[in-house]
């Protein structure tokens, strides 16, 4: 069956190889990037690798959270529903280390950003035929700091991306128990995967892009993960494994949600 699916961060990397994957089988694909022109640009290549027209796009800063918000108006006028969230977009070095209302860009981009689209598009994803929320986690994850989430204190670039990921992946568990009727897993694509980000970051890497897209493929639309949700898949291990132990902390969960509604 055909779905209706929306990734973010979709104009490069990982989150472009598993658009084109997706696309292939016919896929309505939603892309999402910060550029209109680079944003077109993949939207065009797309269509004419796959030979699929039904592929459209949107454009937001997500480190910019008010753009958020213009980007979940414009798919609640565009979309009837969502059958698959990936939420692929992540941020490591940036040249700015916080966005204009100071918090920490990795906090921004990699957790809030998430976090507010997807509890404002909920109701379409409920809406969606076996709906799916894949949350990119990573290996890197770190307990988190909720002066740091709060922009009052500042981390490494490194330190805020580890505890971005923690919190993504925390909030992941806490969205698959208040859904009950949606499939939400956080994922470690891989560590060190052949994408701009890593080689921004590391200058090298460990394994091809293509790891981390074949494992979204996978979380998206095989039936072997159909109905399997609050957990977290390490792609370095190929299968289900522990995340950081505070993301199984409900004492943990709890602040870190409540202090999110806050800031959002």
């Amino acid at each position: 069956m055909q779905k209706i699916i929306l990734i973010t961060g979709s104009t490069d990397g990982i989150g472009k190889l598993a658009a084109i994957k997706l696309a292939g089988d016919g896929h309505a694909i939603y892309l999402h990037g910060r550029n209109r022109q680079k944003l077109d640009s993949t939207i065009s290549e797309i269509k004419s690798i796959t030979q699929n027209e039904r592929i459209s796009g949107f454009v937001s800063d997500l480190s910019d959270l008010d753009a958020v918000e213009k980007m979940v108006d414009q798919i609640n006028n565009d979309l009837p529903k969502i059958d698959i969230l990936i939420n692929n977009a992540g941020i490591f070095k940036s040249s700015a280390s916080h966005n204009q209302s100071g918090l920490d860009v990795r906090f921004a981009v990699n957790y809030l950003a998430p976090y507010l689209l997807t509890e404002k598009l909920i109701h379409l994803i409920k809406k969606g035929n076996d709906p799916r929320i894949i949350n990119l986690s990573s290996a890197a994850q770190s307990a988190v700091s909720i002066d740091a989430l709060c922009g009052s204190i500042n981390l490494s670039e490194q330190e805020a991306y580890a505890q971005s990921k923690l919190a993504l992946t925390m909030w992941s568990f806490h969205l698959a128990e208040i859904l009950p009727d949606v499939a939400v897993i956080a994922v470690n694509p891989g560590s060190l995967l052949n994408t701009k980000m890593v080689a921004e970051a590391y200058g090298r890497s460990w394994s091809p892009a293509d790891k981390g897209a074949n494992i979204l493929y996978d979380l998206a639309v095989s039936e072997c993960y159909k109905g399997i949700t609050g957990k977290y898949f390490d792609n370095d291990q190929g299968n289900f494994a522990q995340a950081h132990p505070d993301a199984y902390s409900e004492m943990k969960i709890a602040q870190l949600i409540q202090t999110t509604q806050n800031l959002i």
